[in-house]
């Protein structure tokens, strides 16, 4: 077994090593163009890279599928997806492809009868522009701004970058920073005080998300209900990165999650979606701004809340969670949660983790009790505000009955805090978490405890 210090070592190596990449080959030469459509720059990369292209089509990223997993509480395997399960944000995929796939790393999901094994639908520009002006038209399932100069874009190409992983997953939930709270488009040129990592050290995305065969190390509870391929702290730090106060911090480290020391706060930089209601959508009202600039109300989608500088809710979390699936009931008058950690104080493998939780009021079947899908772009909802013609629409496309009665129930989704670790200085000190004079943080009853577990030694 090796020593402390020799862990610490080698990750203090792998912190110094892990942001550089090769240098991008200079594809100059082999791109000729003109690009009618930009399946033929596909055709083009295939040329050379047939191989990458089918371990790529294996890849969440391009099937929005998971491989098949137990979901507690539920008999058998499902797989889990983008393309398969209901959020609280725009509800569901299906009946409104051209707009959701707009960020699928393909071209033409415009309906269930895409063919996910033709290579020439790979969209490889979208992680792969090095230039900064490749974007995609925000409801063309997958397609580039006619803008793009393909050629150009095409003859650049090199490792991702901050700005291509982010492209879509800044922006996810339909605008900047909407959905994850510590995933936004400062991250592209982030200061060390705002994320050690990728401000301080220069770090690229796949420096902690390792890729290997274009699968991408990390998940997310909306789509998974394991953390087999989740990034880890401990694979650069080590179980022991503590050097002052070592021996009183090492104690934490069993039970409390890295991040919920070194991530204060989360949309520290710009505000994050809280709640969604769907329920007052359709309404004529002035559109009201908050102190923000942001939005509390569309007629599209009802009203928002937005916060800033959030001190996460603090959960148990065993490195699995909970997920409701479509057709599942819900209760009426209640919380209802899509995803939540599972674990407790008395489980040793749960640690306490840091999470944002996004509450929406949405719409549900009132007699069969089951969130609804909605049908809101390209005919849908957004064009004639007639709820029953939506949810028929939406439920029929996920293959459920609706009885013809509609509601509206309260729903939450855990989203863990991973980004923008704050520089060791700003790490929340000890009286953050306790303190015999003043309310702290942690809602220690939630947690399991009768209080303050320092206050009872």
């Amino acid at each position: 077994m090796m020593s402390r210090h020799a862990v610490n070592f080698l990750s203090y190596v792998f912190i110094i090593l892990a942001p550089l990449t090769l240098p991008a080959e200079d594809h100059t030469d082999y791109i000729a163009g003109p690009f009618e459509e930009p399946s033929e720059v596909t055709e083009n990369c295939l040329m050379c890279h047939q191989q990458q292209a089918e371990s790529f089509m294996q890849t969440v990223h391009w099937t929005w599928s998971s491989e098949p997993m137990q979901v507690p509480g539920h008999s058998g395997t499902v797989r889990l997806g983008k393309r398969n399960v209901l959020n609280n944000f725009c509800i569901g995929l299906r009946t409104n492809f051209p707009r959701c796939t707009s960020c699928h790393a393909g071209y033409g999901w415009e309906s269930q009868d895409f063919d996910f094994s033709d290579p020439k639908h790979i969209d490889c520009l979208v992680c792969h522009d090095n230039t900064g002006t490749y974007t995609k038209t925000p409801t063309g399932a997958g397609a580039p701004d006619p803008g793009v100069d393909l050629v150009a874009v095409a003859k650049s190409v090199g490792p991702t970058t901050r700005q291509t992983c982010g492209s879509c997953h800044f922006y996810g939930g339909g605008g900047n920073n909407v959905k994850h709270g510590d995933l936004e488009e400062v991250l592209v040129e982030p200061t060390k005080e705002l994320d050690v990592h990728m401000g301080g050290q220069d770090f690229t995305c796949t420096a902690c998300h390792m890729t290997e065969g274009h699968k991408i190390e990390g998940s997310a509870l909306s789509v998974s209900t394991h953390s087999s391929q989740t990034v880890a702290c401990e694979q650069c730090h080590g179980t022991q990165p503590h050097t002052k106060y070592a021996r009183f911090l090492e104690n934490h480290v069993d039970r409390i999650a890295c991040q919920t020391c070194h991530i204060p706060e989360f949309a520290r930089a710009n505000p994050t979606k809280m709640h969604w209601d769907w329920s007052t959508a359709g309404e004529d009202r002035e559109v009201q701004l908050d102190e923000y600039g942001k939005p509390t109300y569309s007629k599209k989608k009802g009203s928002f809340t937005w916060k800033k500088n959030v001190i996460p809710t603090y959960a148990w979390y065993s490195g699995k969670s909970t997920h409701m699936l479509v057709g599942d009931k819900v209760r009426l008058n209640a919380m209802n949660s899509i995803t939540e950690p599972i674990g407790s104080k008395d489980d040793p493998e749960s640690k306490i983790y840091p999470f944002k939780v996004h509450t929406a009021s949405q719409i549900a079947d009132a007699v069969n009790k089951y969130l609804l899908p909605t049908h809101l772009f390209d005919g849908g909802y957004w064009s004639h505000y007639d709820w029953n013609k939506s949810v028929s629409t939406g439920a029929d496309a996920y293959g459920l009955p609706y009885s013809g009665e509609y509601t509206f129930v309260e729903t939450e989704m855990y989203w863990k805090i991973n980004h923008m670790v704050a520089p060791k200085e700003d790490a929340l000190e000890c009286s953050a978490c306790h303190s015999e004079i003043k309310e702290t943080r942690l809602d220690w009853e939630a947690l399991g405890y009768e209080g303050d577990p320092i206050n009872k030694e």
